[in-house]
């Protein structure tokens, strides 16, 4: 451009410097609306990826046959409690009669007037335990009252007792008792409480009274059984069974039963996190005119990738021991908006109708001849390990594409930053000598008009 000399020195605009650097980081500016049009499509990424996982989640919950059926109780009284471990436990019907409770072994002291302040003397409580160890616990003077002994007793976590102090409520003048109770019950949990010994106190204190703890007695299917403990799981493959109340003659009827209600709900739940991904990408693809697919991922050959194996899982045949199924034999179809909608009654109804037929097209099966038969779920992993699989995922590739994009740009940025900062020193540098050297010819210039008896100033003229 060209330059003239105005007034004051050079004559140039004072800001001549940053107007020329910045016209040099014009290029930034682009590089950076650049970069953050790659950054965008890069969050989009991830919104995706994150649905994936989500739908690799429910997946999980049903990988396979023992992972996708649910096991359901129903219990015809209340005597008993049940829950049951999917894994383990198979459906079934039993008949149930509670005879008698599972007890510990315990023992009742006599009466004192006060649980704090009867002060009933030093000395120690000694007892025999269940696998014919003796113990004993001092009672110091500090801890000789009912509330005192309870406290040694529970202060020992390896005495395998517990104490505790009641009121009797028998409106005597000593109404204060101690209970001492061995944790555990059955008969092989019986311990043998002697009297308290001890001496120089208020009043006598012994153990007035002793249950011994007995085995609880069922009938199931009508055959008596002894457990040791009122919970048990080693009644029936599975469950635990929680006896609450003894009956004699009530006889409770024990359902164990395939949930297909709650089935349907997890299948549900998985149609769900495929419908986000297809959501997801049915926006990214809904392009028009004004679309900015700069930002977007409208198009993209990972999406397109994505729908087309998820589909490709939808319609893909399974070999069960009842024909070739699909998951749209019972119920599971796609709509217009091409979403995917599960029909729940209809894929009850199967379930109900054929359990295995079902469970075989979900899961798949195993076979003697060729190993593992995939299923719909098998369909779907794989859908989901090889988009989120590292390295050589459909999304994990993209991502990392997109990042050494981004990284290209933060280098090229950085070069012309340093570029534009070592033109900005050069080019002050150059102007300010400038000024110098137009500042000297002035100087000059006016000393020469004044030698020529008041000649015009050269200098003044240029331009």
């Amino acid at each position: 451009m060209g330059i003239s000399f105005g007034s004051i020195n050079t004559g140039l605009p004072k800001d001549i410097v940053q107007q020329i650097v910045a016209a040099e980081k014009i290029p930034l500016k682009n590089m950076e609306v650049r970069k953050e049009k790659i950054e965008s499509k890069k969050a989009l990424l991830g919104d995706l990826t994150q649905r994936v996982e989500n739908l690799r989640g429910s997946i999980f919950a049903n990988k396979s046959e023992r992972s996708f059926r649910e096991l359901g109780v129903n219990i015809s009284g209340d005597g008993i409690g049940a829950t049951v471990d999917k894994n383990v436990a198979d459906p079934g019907t039993y008949q149930i009669e509670v005879l008698e409770l599972a007890q510990k072994s315990s023992a009742i002291s006599n009466g004192v007037e006060d649980k704090d302040k009867t002060y009933l003397g030093v000395g120690y409580l000694q007892y025999e335990l269940p696998n014919g160890e003796s113990k004993e616990i001092y009672i110091d003077k500090d801890h000789s009252s009912l509330t005192g002994v309870a406290k040694l007793i529970n202060g020992d976590s390896e005495n395998g007792m517990r104490a505790t102090v009641v009121n009797a409520g028998d409106e005597s003048d000593t109404p204060w008792k101690i209970i001492i109770t061995l944790e555990e019950t059955g008969d092989g949990q019986k311990a043998y409480f002697p009297d308290l010994y001890l001496v120089d106190g208020e009043v006598d204190i012994w153990l007035d009274a002793e249950r011994e703890a007995k085995d609880a007695k069922i009938k199931l299917d009508g055959f008596e059984i002894e457990l040791p403990a009122n919970k048990t799981t080693d009644l029936i493959p599975g469950v635990t069974i929680d006896l609450k109340r003894a009956k004699k003659g009530d006889e409770i009827t024990l359902e164990i039963f395939e949930d297909t209600a709650k089935m349907s709900d997890k299948i549900d739940e998985l149609v769900t996190n495929i419908n986000e991904v297809i959501k997801f990408i049915k926006e990214q693809n809904a392009l028009d005119e004004n679309s900015d697919t700069s930002r977007t991922l409208g198009g993209d050959l990972t999406l397109q990738t994505i729908e087309s194996r998820l589909r490709r899982a939808v319609f893909s045949y399974v070999k069960t021991d009842y024909g070739d199924k699909r998951i749209g034999d019972f119920g599971l179809t796609f709509q217009r908006d091409g979403t995917v909608k599960l029909d729940k009654d209809k894929f009850k109804a199967s379930l109900d109708d054929n359990y295995k037929a079902v469970s075989q097209t979900v899961n798949g099966k195993y076979s003697l001849e060729g190993g593992k038969v995939n299923g719909f779920i098998d369909f779907l992993e794989d859908v989901v390990d090889s988009s989120l699989k590292r390295p050589g995922g459909t999304l994990s590739s993209r991502k990392e594409g997109l990042e050494s994009q981004i990284a290209q740009i933060d280098r090229k940025i950085a070069d012309k930053q340093r570029q534009i900062d070592r033109k900005e020193e050069t080019l002050k540098a150059k102007f300010a000598r400038l000024e110098e050297t137009i500042s000297r010819i002035k100087s000059q210039g006016s000393g020469l008009a004044g030698l020529a008896g008041g000649a015009a100033n050269p200098v003044q003229q240029l331009g």
